[in-house]
């Protein structure tokens, strides 16, 4: 029991014990935010995971939709490159030349 004081003996002893128990517990409370802490980190850290393999899903999917529709417009790209080559030569001209010729000697 504490020393003799004008305060009745059982509200210090009470006082005493209640301090020694918040005292007692702090290591454990404090383990206890640590695990928080660490556990709260950990789901960030998934967050961010999850949400860079969604980033890299949109990625391929984008560039899979760019390839398949290059494989669909192979032919379509032959032909304009094929028109453009023509249109930049001379042949157009003596084609269309030849044929005028060709009209006019039928008749």
């Amino acid at each position: 029991m504490a020393i003799p004081t004008p305060v009745n003996g059982q509200i210090t002893d009470a006082v005493t014990q209640t301090s020694v128990s918040v005292l007692g517990s702090a290591p454990a409370n404090a383990m206890g935010m640590i695990y928080q802490s660490a556990a709260h980190s950990t789901s960030i850290l998934f967050q961010n995971a999850i949400q860079a393999q969604q980033q890299a899903s949109m990625c391929s999917q984008a560039a899979t939709n760019m390839g398949v529709m290059q494989l669909y417009s192979v032919n379509t790209m032959a032909g304009a490159q094929a028109t453009n080559k023509l249109s930049r030569s001379d042949n157009s001209n003596t084609l269309l030349t030849l044929l005028v010729i060709l009209a006019a000697t039928r008749r």
